[in-house]
């Protein structure tokens, strides 16, 4: 019988969560993305010394974060001995979502069209981010990276969607991974208090339609996902590649 992983594989950390390998997808021509290369998480403020342990036992020696400068301000990353790479992409909801959240059920289609909204943004807007993440994943005889932002759900999730769908991961693999946010973050339950019932609910999940917004912009735009990889993110067929030799087998 073949070894099938349960995925995602994830890391069970005491001051983090979300924390997972990127590894063991199979691709639509049967390869599968290799473990220990390629890490998500939400943040990583408050690790132990036995979480930061486990990570750099796991190989992460790179860390890309994706939050803003006022979030990495206020929540300084915990992990030694790594390099940190700062490839902000600034929150954008803010005023929009204040002015709605007292709004009660009628704001839900609104709230949902703003993470609809910063979704086309990650894809359009912050692009660049997503290229320099590639850049990085591209280096050679490099230790594994892994990157995040504040909840490893949105930046961090829309990030992850673009390297399995670079490596050909089908789109419903990519999906089943990123909607795998909704059971295995843990810090939804403190900010829904500072929110409305409705806006603390769509702000602390993941859903199907974020991901497809960001995906439409995209092929709207540039019509497929291989013109928007290689015009978007940098990967020509060559870079493309190459990056399906480091991280398949």
């Amino acid at each position: 019988m073949t070894d099938t992983p349960v995925l995602p594989r994830t890391i069970a950390l005491e001051g983090a969560s979300n924390v997972r390998d990127l590894g063991g997808y199979r691709t639509k021509d049967g390869a599968r993305v290799k473990f220990g290369r390629v890490f998500r998480s939400a943040r990583l403020s408050d690790l132990t010394e036995s979480d930061a342990a486990l990570l750099r036992a796991a190989g992460v020696g790179r860390v890309v974060d994706l939050r803003g400068a006022g979030e990495q301000e206020a929540a300084p990353t915990r992990l030694g001995g790594v390099r940190i790479h700062d490839l902000s992409i600034d929150p954008s909801l803010g005023a929009s979502l204040r002015d709605l959240a007292e709004q009660g059920e009628a704001a839900r289609p609104a709230i949902m069209g703003l993470m609809c909204q910063a979704y086309a943004s990650y894809a359009l807007t912050w692009n660049h981010r997503y290229a320099q993440m590639f850049d990085l994943l591209l280096e050679p005889d490099a230790p594994a990276l892994l990157f995040h932002c504040t909840a490893g759900k949105d930046r961090t999730g829309f990030g992850a969607a673009l390297i399995l769908a670079a490596l050909g991961v089908d789109k419903a693999t990519v999906q089943e991974d990123y909607l795998a946010t909704n059971r295995l973050w843990r810090g939804g339950a403190e900010i829904r208090k500072t929110l409305s019932s409705v806006a603390g609910e769509v702000l602390t999940s993941v859903h199907p339609s974020f991901l497809d917004a960001g995906f439409a912009a995209a092929l709207g735009a540039h019509g497929t996902l291989d013109i928007y990889l290689e015009q978007r993110v940098g990967l020509t067929q060559a870079r493309r590649d190459a990056l399906r030799a480091a991280l398949l087998d």
